[in-house]
């Protein structure tokens, strides 16, 4: 399996309930802690509070803003449907932690997310996008007493107007366990492996070589994962393995190479299966689909490395 944060690295000083603020009060005055959204900086916390409905249901606060650096939607025009995917992700490690119990130093690890969005309703403005997300969580496994596993529902709404949908089925894993798993690869540790060079940063919406996660090859329609770990935002913090979130990005430029008349994602429905190693390269094939909508194209996308299916995703882009 692959995910898309890693571990924390010792238990932050913090006290759940912080974040259940009163209605009345602002939600957009500060972030929830970094640690429990699994990052680093604290310029890359979208949340801002949270709230629980019951044990199931809760309702929580996002800010997007205007400019990021590296979530931008190519046309100029909207904020990065991408965000909805990193914002989905912030919330079920918060909930994780923070309402369900899971230590802070257990793992995070992505098995699906989807996600889709009505692309008026993400229209940049002359402020910041504020957005109420209602929460909603099913199948929750617990291994003894402990939290495992969940599914979960998110819906956004922009100025009571919903703009976007989306999901996560995420397990939380015991240090001990994971370690087992991955066989003593340590977060940060160095690599042999060369980065090559990457694809025109214009053929995927991109000024900065440095923010192009491909590379090409002989192969048409056949790309490598360029996984550069100094990247401040894709490796927020050390990890042992490539991110999920690097993985949809890779899909995300595949799909733009494929149709470059397409502004942005409007929709994405991903699957992780195993873990990406930074030592082995990984492969993106993408194909178009056929579609009954004329509005729309659809591309499937895998990744494989050592000669398995890593991720698979089905995008969604504008005609």
């Amino acid at each position: 399996m692959a995910a898309p944060g890693c571990a924390l690295f010792g238990p932050p000083p913090f006290t759940p309930g912080l974040g259940r603020l009163s209605t009345t009060m602002a939600h957009f005055s500060t972030t929830v802690p970094k640690e429990l959204v699994h990052r680093a900086a604290v310029a890359e916390v979208l949340l801002t509070r949270w709230l629980r409905l019951d044990d199931t249901h809760f309702s929580a606060s996002a800010q997007w803003p205007r400019g990021h650096s590296f979530f931008t939607s190519p046309d100029g025009l909207h904020h990065d449907p991408v965000l909805t995917a990193e914002t989905i992700r912030q919330v079920g490690t918060l909930l994780a932690h923070a309402e369900f119990g899971v230590p802070m130093g257990n793992y995070f690890v992505l098995e699906s997310l989807h996600f889709s969005v009505d692309l008026p309703g993400l229209e940049l403005r002359n402020s910041p996008a504020d957005l109420e997300l209602a929460v909603s969580c099913h199948d929750i496994r617990r291994s003894g007493s402990q939290v495992s596993g969940i599914r979960y529902v998110v819906e956004f709404f922009r100025d009571g107007i919903r703009v976007a949908t989306g999901g996560v089925r995420a397990s939380f894993l015991k240090p001990t366990v994971y370690h087992r798993i991955r066989g003593g690869r340590l977060p940060g540790q160095p690599t042999t492996a060369a980065l090559p060079e990457p694809v025109d940063p214009s053929l995927v919406g991109r000024r900065d070589e440095a923010d192009v996660v491909l590379a090409p090859t002989e192969e048409p329609r056949r790309w490598l994962v360029r996984a550069d770990t100094r990247h401040p935002i894709l490796f927020d913090h050390p990890c042992d393995h490539v991110p999920g979130m690097v993985l949809l990005e890779a899909a995300r430029q595949a799909a733009l190479i494929m149709a470059p008349g397409a502004t942005t994602l409007t929709a994405a429905q991903s699957s992780y299966s195993r873990y990406v190693e930074f030592d082995a390269p990984c492969s993106i094939e993408a194909r178009e689909e056929h579609t009954a909508d004329p509005t729309s194209r659809q591309f499937l996308i895998r990744a494989e490395q050592n000669g398995r299916t890593v991720f698979t995703t089905t995008l969604s882009t504008p005609a």
